[in-house]
């Protein structure tokens, strides 16, 4: 009796680890590691996968740096952890098929620009200034094969609106780069 009392929790938090999904459900603040006190929470670097231009119409507005989440385990990390990121790049979130995303922010020290882009490229929306370690769900409002996420701010420094588009290429090799100056 005292054993099931203790594992329906452990069950039901198992079943909600994501920090993006498909869909709207809310998700929990998990993830966060466990210390003792005797050892600072880890760095997480930057890694260049690729590279991303940004256009309006045919004119090319900037090339960033990318890091690219392609599966469940690095959709579901994101930018969870991380302090910062080098100038000129973000987190492309690639999904297998356009559908209706939510994005939440828990974990995410950093104020973020999230881009939703469908898959033509073209920028569905843009949610600017998204709060840091917010569990509230941030949606696409529409369907979208693609999310950018920027540091706070970048997309207005690179004017960016809705109807501007992006290419991506991936990397033959990826390639830490630290995200310190």
């Amino acid at each position: 009796m005292t054993c099931s009392r203790f594992l329906l929790p452990i069950l039901l938090s198992g079943s909600m680890l994501t920090a993006c999904s498909d869909g709207d459900a809310p998700r929990p603040a998990g993830d966060t590691p466990v210390t003792d006190g005797s050892a600072a929470t880890p760095t997480i670097d930057f890694r260049v996968d690729g590279q991303l231009r940004l256009f309006r119409d045919d004119e090319v507005l900037d090339t960033l740096a990318i890091e690219i989440a392609d599966n469940d385990s690095s959709r579901g990390r994101g930018l969870m952890q991380r302090e910062d990121l080098p100038e000129k790049s973000g987190m492309l979130f690639v999904f297998p098929d356009e559908s209706e995303r939510a994005f939440w922010m828990a974990n995410t020290p950093l104020a973020l620009d999230l881009l939703f882009i469908r898959a033509d490229g073209i920028i569905h929306n843009i949610r600017r200034y998204v709060q840091p370690m917010s569990a509230e769900n941030v949606t696409s409002d529409g369907p979208v094969m693609y999310v950018l996420e920027l540091e706070a701010g970048q997309s207005d420094a690179l004017g960016l609106v809705e109807g501007d588009s992006m290419a991506w290429e991936r990397r033959e090799e990826s390639v830490s780069a630290s995200s310190s100056p």
